[in-house]
């Protein structure tokens, strides 16, 4: 199998999960790496009648989807998908419980909305992509969470929240550029690039930054 053909999101496991469970709730994390602004975590729906209809095209993990197409992608996602919703945690919180605590807040909340709109949590699994799990703690033992390394990249129900949850957070940063337009976080997102870390050291840290993040030491990614 090429790298090409591995990077295609399939229902393989959502379809095995869906012997045993009548849900698949699919969550993603974004913007956990970042210097500013919340993170993010997506969640999908997918049930027996899903699985069974054609992935749409293009979707992919929202890191290999170019940036044009990514807010194109994500609504026909939103579409296909049963449900969906972001979840999210502020840098606030971020500093005051640390980044773990924080997705599994951001989770929780996704999961909170997604009961809101009717999807029974008791009829379903959590599939979440890495390999630690975050949410069980912050979302409590009735849950049952199966984290999957690089789920976001093989299941297309994960690669449905990445995308969501990325498209969501990138508005998010872009709205959020027009108080602070030094930082340019409508071209970083709140990562740390080298013209992010230099208006930092110009500016100093604003109400969106992680003040507890070492930022001299972040990596510059782009």
């Amino acid at each position: 199998m090429t790298g090409a053909s591995r990077a295609v999101p399939r229902l393989t496991l959502e379809r095995q999960l869906l012997r045993e469970y009548d849900l698949v709730i699919s969550c993603d994390e974004v913007g956990r790496g970042a210097l500013a602004g919340p993170v993010a975590v997506g969640a999908t729906v997918t049930d027996a009648a899903l699985s069974r209809r054609r992935v749409p095209e293009g979707l992919r993990d929202s890191k290999l989807i170019p940036e044009p197409r990514r807010a194109e992608l994500a609504r026909r996602a939103a579409s296909w998908v049963v449900d969906s919703a972001v979840g999210w945690a502020s840098s606030a919180e971020i500093d005051e419980v640390g980044i773990l605590p924080a997705l599994g807040l951001a989770a929780r909340r996704a999961l909170a909305e997604l009961a809101a709109h009717g999807v029974d949590m008791s009829r379903a699994i959590v599939v979440l992509d890495g390999n630690h799990d975050y949410i069980s703690r912050a979302a409590g033992p009735r849950l049952t969470v199966r984290p999957v390394i690089k789920a976001d990249r093989d299941c297309a129900g994960a690669a449905a929240a990445s995308v969501i949850a990325k498209v969501a957070r990138d508005e998010l940063m872009v709205g959020l550029h027009g108080d602070l337009p030094a930082y340019q976080w409508i071209r970083n997102k709140g990562y740390a690039s080298s013209e992010h870390r230099a208006a930092i050291l110009e500016h100093g840290v604003s109400d969106h930054h992680r003040v507890s993040w070492a930022f001299a030491g972040a990596p510059t990614l782009f």
